[in-house]
């Protein structure tokens, strides 16, 4: 029986050997590259978390990449150039500390094994300008004033030179450039 990628999350999916490279996907391929590299019986790891998303009114949990748009993969050049030919992949990132690489991805799939509860959003920090980005409030943009706990942020809107606080789950934010 062949083993799907949800699979892939429960036992270690990668061999001892043979050098790590991340594959920087096109928008939104992380799956289907993997999908692929499942099928060509190549090596991978592509860290799957729960998070929540709006459809409507409705909230469903959804698995999603860790890292959206990267996933890792554990062999050769040649197997890294065979998934590129699918033109789903961006870009071939050489890690040059594979060491330091592998060490955190055994802590990450130890913890998604687990299913303690990740963060996905540390790069949400104080002060940083956000846009709501589904649900209820798709479009409102703010300030993050404060972070509370590992879901939730006070969100900073100014309003005719003064401001009001709001809590809003991390899930729905996105930083805005």
């Amino acid at each position: 029986m062949a083993r799907s990628i949800q699979q892939l999350t429960d036992s270690p999916p990668w061999p001892e050997r043979g050098d790590w490279l991340v594959l920087h996907t096109r928008s939104r391929q992380e799956k289907v590259v993997a999908e692929d590299l499942l099928a060509m019986d190549i090596p991978f790891f592509l860290p799957l978390i729960e998070q929540p998303r709006f459809y409507g009114k409705k909230k469903r949990r959804v698995r999603l990449p860790m890292f959206p748009g990267y996933l890792f993969l554990r062999g050769d050049k040649e197997q890294a150039y065979r998934i590129d030919r699918t033109r789903r992949v961006a870009q071939i990132i050489e890690v040059a500390d594979q060491a330091a690489l592998d060490a955190e991805l055994h802590n990450i799939h130890l913890a998604v094994t687990r299913e303690a509860p990740l963060d996905p959003y540390p790069y949400l920090r104080e002060g940083m300008l956000v846009e709501v980005r589904s649900g209820p409030f798709k479009g409102l943009r703010g300030i993050i004033e404060q972070r509370t706990s590992p879901d939730r942020l006070h969100l900073q809107v100014d309003m005719l030179g003064a401001a009001v606080g709001m809590e809003i789950d991390a899930a729905l934010l996105e930083p805005v450039e």
